[in-house]
């Protein structure tokens, strides 16, 4: 009779308790509450700290920030932006560059926590394959967003945008756009694994080019202690990006470059090893896994 497989994040669990192979995915979890929250205490219950939403706020009356993704398209749909937004746009992208684009995508998108409950429930109830889509054809779609602003001359993507539809729902209340967030948790559960986040998502597209050169990067220090239970490839929504940086493939160094990596933390969650950490992209070494092993035992 076969043995159950392992639950995923297990030894992690075992080696570091619940709570340490859980660390980074409790602190997202409460970075995207409390943003979110922020958001609608004000139309909720008058307390106006966070007005706006997520293409654009004014925090406290006085720092702005501006989505600099709409505001490409602004540009492209020939409108010129006020200068709140253009000065909020630059601190985002300043932030970004400092932190990694993509973490928007895991530390701050509220659709994330939809996408993330899909991936969860498809490991429960062991779904396994589905259709084959190409993670490049985010970018195709980011740039069929750009050209409709510019054919059109308005920000029309921003209307059908699962993200600002989920917002404006929570706001004035669910209406259609819940037909559209339910058919991306479908879409992840049975369809694509990672479908809408991984794959198909135009803002996570336009964050992963800002990220190609953010500064905050995970890094796999400790890679000759690997023991290819693949938990970290499990767990990853972007598993693609692991394996340069903890194999060594054609020499790379420890830290993870890739620009479609969301800096979730979840691989330093679930490894039981403690292979990788958060650090810098200039903590990088190009020496190969072997030799790294090598130097480890004192050889």
């Amino acid at each position: 009779m076969n043995a159950a497989p392992k639950k995923i994040g297990a030894d992690a669990v075992a080696a570091k308790g619940w709570r340490g192979a859980h660390k980074w995915l409790i602190l997202r979890r409460i970075s995207q509450i409390t943003i979110l929250t922020l958001f609608l205490i004000g139309p909720w219950f008058g307390v106006w700290i966070v007005k706006g939403n997520l293409n654009y706020s004014y925090t406290l009356n006085v720092l702005p920030l501006a989505d600099p993704y709409v505001l490409l398209q602004t540009l492209l749909a020939r409108h010129l932006p006020e200068k709140l937004a253009i000065i909020g746009m630059a601190i985002v992208v300043v932030f970004y560059l400092l932190v990694g684009g993509r973490t928007y995508c895991s530390w701050v998108c509220p659709l994330n926590m939809v996408t993330d409950a899909a991936a969860w429930l498809r490991t429960r109830l062991g779904i396994k394959g589905g259709m084959h889509v190409s993670r490049s054809a985010r970018y195709w779609i980011l740039g069929m967003t750009l050209v409709l602003a510019l054919v059109t001359g308005t920000i029309a993507w921003e209307m059908a945008n699962p993200v600002s539809m989920l917002h404006r729902g929570l706001i004035f209340g669910i209406g259609a756009g819940s037909l559209v967030i339910a058919l991306i948790f479908l879409l992840d559960l049975l369809v694509v694994n990672d479908g809408w986040c991984g794959h198909l998502c135009p803002t996570g597209a336009f964050y992963s080019l800002i990220g190609r050169f953010g500064l905050t990067r995970v890094a796999a220090p400790k890679r000759e202690a690997c023991n290819d239970c693949m938990d970290c490839f499990a767990v990853c929504p972007e598993p693609q990006v692991i394996r340069p940086a903890l194999k060594a493939v054609g020499g790379a160094g420890p830290v993870i470059l890739a620009a479609n990596c969301t800096n979730c933390g979840r691989c330093i969650d679930v490894c039981s090893k403690d292979v990788f950490v958060f650090g810098t992209r200039f903590a990088n070494r190009t020496e190969p896994l072997a030799l790294s092993a090598a130097v480890a035992k004192g050889l």
